[in-house]
């Protein structure tokens, strides 16, 4: 009977924190009838804060995906970035009007998450894929003033939009041959037209396009990028594949390390 005592004494002085497991990977965490899912990178310390990427999910996905998937959680977890994963309503995000819940939902889950962890907020980055990146864009266009950049994989809003807010950088890769979320071909066939908005929206209008030229992080895709520096208010870039409606390999990884000021590496 002693060891019962022991026991429940012991369990006793533990925290209520510390005896139920955190929300993590497939544990989602609720924020009332909603949820998200958090992947915390690799050897943390428990204690720096982390900046942040919050990713939308694909369409008839949740957000289970990106926090387990090698391209998005294996590039945030070498670099000491916290991912942020919301759930989309029915798999999937209402990016068409800035009247969506979707903008509000989004910022209520970097607010939690920064109750449970010390985050970053000079380093905050809004990521997506497909429906997910065109919601990535919508949340930028609402609520971008204090984002670092935008992470935007193969989907866009109509360039004519309207946006209030915009982040402080503009990172977009796109396949010239996508026909789920076609690449948005400008007059002309102008290829460099799929962030025309955020160019007009940060001030590059007088800016010279720079063609950095081509790069890869593996051998059998090769990219080519086009920036648009100092620009009034920050800097966008563009690159652009042979490829269809995917997430390059090493993408992340890249847009991180440029903007983290680390040493390149893959993955």
């Amino acid at each position: 009977m002693k060891y019962v005592f022991v026991l429940l004494a012991c369990l006793w002085a533990v925290p209520a924190a510390a005896v139920e497991p955190e929300c993590q990977l497939e544990v989602p965490c609720q924020i009332g009838d909603r949820s998200y899912h958090v992947n915390v990178p690799d050897g943390w310390d428990g204690q720096s804060p982390l900046p942040v990427m919050l990713h939308f999910h694909g369409w008839a996905r949740t957000g289970a995906l990106p926090v387990q998937h090698q391209r998005i959680s294996g590039a945030t977890g070498r670099r000491s970035v916290l991912l942020l994963a919301p759930n989309g309503v029915n798999k999937t995000w209402d990016f068409w009007t800035s009247d969506t819940e979707d903008v509000a939902f989004a910022a209520a889950v970097i607010e939690d998450a920064a109750k449970r962890f010390p985050i970053d907020r000079e380093n905050i980055f809004i990521s997506g894929y497909s429906y997910g990146s065109a919601m990535a864009w919508r949340y930028v266009c609402e609520n971008g003033n204090d984002v670092r950049a935008l992470l935007a994989v193969a989907g866009t809003l109509p360039q004519s939009e309207n946006c209030p807010q915009a982040p402080q950088e503009v990172r977009h890769v796109h396949g010239i041959k996508d026909t789920v979320m076609d690449f948005p071909m400008g007059p002309g066939g102008d290829v460099t037209y799929p962030v025309a908005l955020w160019r007009a929206a940060l001030g590059c209008d007088h800016v010279q396009a720079q063609s950095i030229g081509s790069w890869s992080q593996v051998e059998f895709l090769t990219l080519e990028r086009t920036v648009w520096e100092a620009c009034q208010h920050g800097r966008v870039s563009l690159d652009l594949h042979n490829g269809g409606h995917f997430i390059p390999h090493g993408w992340f990884a890249r847009q991180l390390d440029e903007l983290l000021g680390l040493p390149p590496s893959y993955p």
